[in-house]
């Protein structure tokens, strides 16, 4: 691993793995007319809202870690 590079902590896990999560549930929903996340929990339940809203917060999260990241490295 490289020096100047920090390994993502378990916070950061988490967002990314709900971002994929949610990438591919909007790509199903785009494609196929498919959501995953509503056919699993229901359209309406506080599940699903939960799930958004967990993806949602990861995305805001991924946000932050990109303009730490992009204080650091240049592109």
């Amino acid at each position: 691993m490289r020096a100047d590079v920090a390994p993502i902590s378990v916070a950061g896990w988490i967002a990314l793995i709900l971002m994929i999560v949610g990438g591919l549930n909007w790509g199903l929903v785009g494609a196929f007319r498919i959501d995953l996340v509503a056919s699993l929990f229901g359209p309406d339940s506080g599940l699903s809202r939960a799930v958004y809203l967990l993806v949602g917060l990861s995305a805001v999260y991924g946000i932050y870690l990109l303009t730490r990241l992009g204080g650091r490295h240049r592109l």
